[in-house]
C-alpha cells in the first residue's frame, strides 16, 4: 500500500512566497501528495480558493495559517501555526493587527533600501503585487532585478537582514506573545502547532505551550537537524502531541533550494492530523457522560 504524504507548511504569493495558490496545488499534484497546507503568514484569505482547486485536482488542501509571536521571556520570534479553525472570522482581527505592524516594519526597510542602492520606492513596492504585505524577499527580488545581487537569500540578503554592522537595515516588529496566539486559536477552534522550533530556538517557549494546551510541534522542516527531530518526536511522544511537518515552501523566494514536499508527514501521523479534532470532541462526549454518570 502506498504511503499517504502530506506537506503541511506551504506559503503563496500572498504572503511571502513567489507561486500562485493554483500553482501551489497543481505542483503539489504532480510530486504525489495527498495533502497539503496553505499556511501564508497572518492570512487566512487564500483557505477557500485552495480548497476548491485541491478538489479538482484530488489533492486535500487544509485551511492554515502561520502567526507571527514575539516571545517577551525570550525575546525571539515564534510562529504558531494553526490549521482547521472552525471560526477563521475570530481569527481576522488578530492577523489584521499583525499585518499592520509587519507593513511598518518593511516599509522602513524597504526606503533604506532605495536610498542605499538608488532605486525608487516604488520599483520595489511592485515585486509585492499580489501579496497582503511587504516582505525581505520583495526587497530582494527588487535588489536582483536593478542588478545589485544574482539571488534573493545570499551574502547582500545576510548583510542586509542577518549579521550586525553598518549594512544592516533589518527591523523586527513586535508582534503579540505566543500564549496570546495560543489563546486566539483555540477560540477559534484550531488546531494549535508550534512552527519550526529549531529555526528560532524556540525550545523553552514550547515547553511553557505545552502546559497551556498546545496541540502539536512541526517537528519535519528544512531548519530542523536529525537531533532536533528526534528530540521533538520524544517531546510529542511524551506529552502526546500532534506531530506535523513540512518544506515551508516560498518557491524562489526561498532561503534554500527546497521544492514542495521535500519534508512532510506520512501515513500514521498524517492519519493522527486529520483525525484529530473528531478524536477530541469523541474524548469530550465521553468525558462529559462519564461526568454525568457520576453526578
Amino acid at each position: 500500500m502506498d504511503c499517504m504524504k502530506g506537506d503541511l507548511h506551504c506559503h503563496s504569493r500572498l504572503s511571502d512566497g513567489s507561486v500562485g495558490i493554483e500553482e501551489i496545488v497543481a505542483l503539489a499534484k504532480k510530486k504525489g501528495l495527498d495533502v497539503i497546507a496553505i499556511t501564508d503568514h497572518d492570512c487566512l484569505a487564500g483557505t477557500g480558493r485552495a480548497k476548491n482547486l485541491g478538489e479538482k485536482q484530488g489533492v486535500r488542501v487544509i485551511p492554515g495559517v502561520e502567526i507571527s509571536c514575539t516571545d517577551k521571556i525570550s525575546g525571539k520570534n515564534v510562529h504558531m501555526l494553526c490549521y482547521l479553525p472552525d471560526f477563521p472570522d475570530r481569527l481576522e482581527g488578530l492577523c489584521h493587527k499583525n499585518l499592520i505592524i509587519r507593513k511598518k516594519a518593511g516599509q522602513i526597510m524597504m526606503l533604506k533600501a532605495a536610498e542605499r542602492f538608488g532605486i525608487g520606492a516604488d520599483f520595489i513596492m511592485k515585486r509585492c503585487g499580489g501579496s497582503t504585505n511587504l516582505y525581505k524577499q520583495h526587497i530582494m527580488h527588487a535588489l536582483m532585478e536593478a542588478g545589485c545581487t544574482d539571488t534573493i537569500c545570499g551574502e547582500l540578503y545576510e548583510e542586509l537582514f542577518l549579521r550586525k554592522g553598518e549594512g544592516n537595515i533589518a527591523v523586527n516588529p513586535i508582534f503579540p506573545t505566543p500564549e496570546s496566539v495560543l489563546e486566539a486559536i483555540q477560540n477559534a477552534g484550531g488546531i494549535a502547532v508550534l512552527a519550526h522550533p529549531a529555526h528560532f530556538g524556540n525550545f523553552d517557549t514550547l515547553e511553557r505551550l505545552i502546559g497551556l494546551g498546545l496541540d502539536g510541534v512541526e517537528a519535519y522542516h528544512p531548519s530542523a537537524s536529525e537531533a532536533d527531530t528526534q528530540m521533538l518526536l520524544r517531546i510529542a511522544k511524551e506529552h502526546k502531541l500532534l506531530v506535523t511537518g513540512g518544506s515551508d515552501f516560498h518557491g524562489m523566494y526561498g532561503k534554500t533550494c527546497m521544492t514542495i514536499g521535500a519534508y512532510s508527514v506520512c501515513d500514521k501521523q498524517l492519519d493522527d492530523f486529520l483525525n484529530y479534532k473528531a478524536r477530541k470532541k469523541r474524548q469530550q462526549k465521553r468525558m462529559e457522560a462519564k461526568l454525568a454518570q457520576e453526578a
